[in-house]
């Protein structure tokens, strides 16, 4: 059972005023008052209100198909909630209801006692000159009946609008025009119907929509629109494809890439719709961008320039060409700005410019018409010739391009024959250019250009205000993205890690696809070290395409460059691919000629070069691209410029970070010993730890190497210190015991003269302790040490029995005293006997106040008993790991020899 519209019978406490276009109740026509939709929004009483209540009345009756009336209804709304919010204060209420024959709006505020005039009484509603009452005028004028409502708490304003009488069936109709002036079609006209799950992902993909794109369904099916989308967006500032999927409507222009790389500009229709169970989903219906006809909503007539509605009432001249509500981000003011344009003028392309900070180059900011994801942000120059066609700060008019070829950069090849076109100046500045384009020539003469320039100048100010807010949030993003962007780079000094922050910090931030080229060298060739690709599945036909041309030359000149060459090769590669192809079997066509189209696709578009100084040294290059035919923001370039000059630091100072270190490990790894020799009848195990990140040696040192009369000369050491001068004195030390040796010295006379070599040193001299011993096995299976302990940790010798006891005595330490008189000591070592020499990093292991100390290793050692030669030194180092829980902060060294028990039989 239907609900009859409220107020259709004057209310008792309010009053309706019906005008001559009001319904009387002998009329014959049937109109239907059954409310069959309804939508409600309250609105909080601030200034931005007012045009979130135009937008949701436009959206609502676009939803229920009432185009004819959208205008007048939005004008009206804005009043009245203008009089609610502002006025009065309070929160605004605003009702649609359809009915069968038009459409009732009524807007509640909460400020009865603020009583409105009505019509009839003798108060006068003021001058239509005065701020106040005018929305009351309009609903006079506009509305097919209108009226007031009061409640103790409530006060409601309403108005009726009246669907204009027309055909059944018809929602709109434009007049009847011979068959030479209908649209022109190449082929059959291809409507591709997608539709789009509440999550973003294609659930439908028609016959048409596989012809137009070359994807067949089962490809697309589940995939997101948005990887396919070349949508004419900049991040963060204007609305996206995500955003515009989730409109109740949406209309307008953007691209399609399709399969073989190329990208196809479309004009779109999506339809915000509900399954049964409520599940809300997107229909999009696409045609080729030319063909836009077919989708396109019919525009309503332009209002008389004059600036005055035919009723005598004044508008808005900004709303009469922008129409209302104005987009509130630059994107969508540019967008429908083009498209107003070509309306109005009866073109077949229009496009907009926008001036860079010098004037002296204007940037392709929206196009309708024309390939807009191909000439989005290209750059062409400010020609200040004086000739009539020669300035964009001068409207100019060409009958025919070809007279006048390269007059208008934007439209070579584009087939466009005349243009007219129209400066946007703001206070007497050049800001942008505004142009209308058409197939035939001579299409337009002055008398458009005036029309244009009409236009333009209502525009101008709206454009440049959008435009410099857009520049401060690419400002104030700029700076984030740099500072997020340098800690990054200054938390690393792994060269490899740096290539690859350089290149995910620009993808897809900054550009499509991304390669850097490194210089090892001032005689190196630059080397591709890293490519990465926002698609994955690109990365390897974009290396293999990189790989087969020259590289970049390494032009130390800051700032990008173009650089054909990958477009060019991609180009030829696709060509050669296709000319192939023809000769093949029909089933040997697939997976080789998309690949390369696509990588084609990918490199199509501009890339640009940024050399890597640092150090006043061209260190390598950094590549970015964009896929087909697309082209670089300037202020996109400007942010990558400063991102390459820190990349450049950071790559440096991996480089020499790496090469330092190669160094520092190259000279370490000479102090350590050479394979140690295998002593027969005796086990021998060294275990080295040294502390500090990156170190291989420190102050702590071992060797164990051979003598004359079948000996064999050990050593365990700690210079004072750590880092490169300790490691001085252990080379010093090693090399020394060494040579010695071998010259047939004994133990004491062997650190005698190393003692007098450290002190020649003189203030690069450290003190060492060092334990040093011979070692010669003995026939009956033991083995004879003779040992000089000198300052050093002494060496422990685990008896069989299990019990541990010293096997030296300490002598004094090197490097600190002249005229050293040292003796050794001489031990032999049984049959399953074990002799443990550390240096102090093992006995001075700390945890708060607790010391390993002497004791705590010897009770370590005194349970490794029946143990080898490896197994003790690893049981002594996880109990001295297991001691503490901080890591070790000094070196550590443990040297362990055994004489095993002989087999029993």
């Amino acid at each position: 059972m239907g609900l009859t519209l409220p107020g259709e019978q004057p209310p008792a406490s309010g009053a309706e005023h019906p005008d001559h276009g009001s319904l009387d109740p002998a009329d014959n026509r049937t109109r239907s008052s059954v409310i069959t939709a309804r939508a409600a929004h309250t609105f909080e009483p601030v200034g931005r209100s007012v045009a979130a209540a135009r937008a949701f009345v436009r959206d609502t009756l676009q939803g229920w198909g009432f185009g004819d009336v959208v205008d007048d209804a939005v004008v009206l709304t804005s009043e009245l909630v203008t009089n609610a919010v502002v006025h009065a204060g309070t929160a605004a209420e605003v009702v649609c209801l359809r009915s069968g024959d038009g459409v009732r709006i009524e807007v509640s505020d909460r400020y009865p006692e603020r009583e409105i005039p009505l019509q009839s009484s003798g108060v006068s509603m003021g001058s239509p000159d005065r701020e106040g009452g005018r929305g009351l005028q309009l609903c006079a004028a506009l509305a097919t009946r209108w009226g007031v409502e009061y409640s103790p708490a409530h006060k409601h304003v309403w108005f009726r609008l009246d669907l204009p009488e027309r055909q059944v069936g018809t929602r709109t109709a434009g007049p009847s025009v011979s068959t030479e002036l209908l649209p022109l079609a190449d082929e059959r006209v291809r409507v591709a119907v997608i539709q789009i799950d509440s999550e973003g992902a294609v659930s439908a993909w028609n016959d048409d929509a596989q012809e137009l794109f070359g994807y067949p369904a089962k490809q697309i099916i589940g995939k997101p629109l948005t990887d396919y989308a070349a949508w004419p967006h900049t991040p963060g500032t204007s609305t996206g494809i995500v955003e515009a999927l989730r409109l109740s409507r949406w209309e307008g222009s953007y691209g399609i890439r399709a399969a073989d790389g190329r990208v196809v500009p479309v004009y779109a229709s999506h339809l915000r719709v509900r399954d049964p169970q409520g599940e809300p989903s997107t229909v999009c219906l696409l045609v080729r961008d030319d063909e836009r006809a077919v989708l396109a909503t019919p525009q309503r007539g332009a209002a008389p320039e004059s600036g005055h509605r035919a009723d005598g009432q004044s508008t808005d001249p900004f709303e009469t060409f922008i129409g209302s509500p104005a987009p509130d981000d630059l994107d969508g003011l540019l967008q429908r700005t083009v498209e107003r344009s070509r309306d109005m003028l009866d073109g077949d392309a229009a496009f907009l410019l926008l001036a860079t900070d010098d004037e002296t180059e204007l940037e392709v900011r929206a196009t309708t018409g024309l390939p807009s994801a191909r000439q989005r942000f290209a750059r062409v120059p400010v020609d200040t010739g004086s000739g009539r066609y020669g300035t964009a700060r001068m409207p100019a008019v060409h009958e025919d391009l070809t007279a006048v070829p390269g007059a208008v950069p934007l439209l070579n090849g584009t087939g466009m024959r005349s243009v007219v076109t129209v400066p946007l100046k703001v206070e007497g500045r050049l800001t942008g250019s505004l142009g209308v384009a058409a197939e035939g020539a001579g299409r337009y003469s002055n008398e458009e250009a005036l029309r244009l320039q009409f236009a333009a100048d209502r525009i101008a100010l709206a454009v440049e205000s959008a435009r410099l807010g857009e520049l401060e949030r690419l400002r104030r993003g700029s700076l984030s993205f740099l500072v997020e962007a340098s800690d990054l780079l200054a938390g690393t000094l792994d060269r490899d890690q740096t290539l690859a922050l350089m290149a995910q910090m620009t993808v897809p931030t900054l550009a499509t696809w991304c390669a850097v080229y490194t210089i090892a060298d001032t005689a190196s060739e630059p080397y591709l070290s890293y490519v990465l690709h926002e698609d994955e599945e690109r990365i390897d036909g974009l290396k293999a395409l990189l790989g087969r041309i020259d590289p970049p030359e390494p032009v130390p000149t800051p700032g990008a460059r173009i650089w054909p060459a990958p477009a060019r090769a991609a180009h030829e590669a696709a060509l050669e691919a296709s000319v192939r192809s023809l000769d093949d079997e029909p089933h040997h066509l697939g997976s080789g000629l998309g690949s390369t189209l696509t990588t084609a696709g990918s490199v199509g578009g501009e890339t640009v070069v940024l050399p890597l100084v640092a150090r006043n040294r061209v260190i390598g290059m950094l590549v970015l691209g964009k896929p087909s035919e697309d082209h670089f923001r300037q202020e996109n370039l400007e942010l990558a410029e400063d991102l390459s000059r820190r990349a450049a630091l950071a790559l440096d100072n991996s480089r020499l970070y790496s090469e330092r270190m190669a160094i520092s490990q190259s000279l370490q790894r000479s102090l350590l010993p050479p394979d140690m020799p295998e002593v027969p009848g005796v086990e021998v195990e060294v275990i080295y730890r040294a502390a500090g990140e990156g170190n291989e040696v420190g102050g702590d040192f071992y060797d164990l190497f051979t003598i004359p009369d079948g000996a064999y000369g050990f050593a365990i050491g700690d210079v004072c210190g750590t880092g490169p001068e300790a490691a001085a004195v252990t080379g010093l030390a090693r090399h020394a015991l060494r040579l010695l040796a071998r010259e047939g010295y004994s133990g004491p006379a062997v650190l005698e003269r190393l003692n007098n070599a450290i002190l020649d040193e003189g203030e690069r001299s450290r003190f060492l302790t060092l334990l040093y011993g011979e070692l010669r096995p003995q026939e009956d299976g033991s083995a004879l040490l003779k040992v000089v302990c000198a300052g050093h940790p002494l060496p422990l010798r685990l008896r069989q029995d299990g019990s541990v006891e010293a096997a030296a005595e300490p002598q004094p330490l090197l490097g600190v005293m002249d005229d050293l008189e040292l003796y050794e000591q001489t031990v032999r070592l049984e049959p399953g006997d074990v002799l443990l020499c550390v240096t102090d990093g093992i006995t001075e292991r700390r945890e708060g106040s607790r010391m390993l100390g002497d004791d705590g290793l010897a009770e370590v050692l005194k349970g490794c008993t029946g143990l080898t030669a490896g197994a003790v030194a690893a049981r002594v180092m996880r109990a001295v790991e297991r001691f503490a829980a901080d890591s070790p902060s000094d070196d550590m060294a443990i040297l362990t020899m055994r004489v095993p028990e002989p087999h029993r039989k």
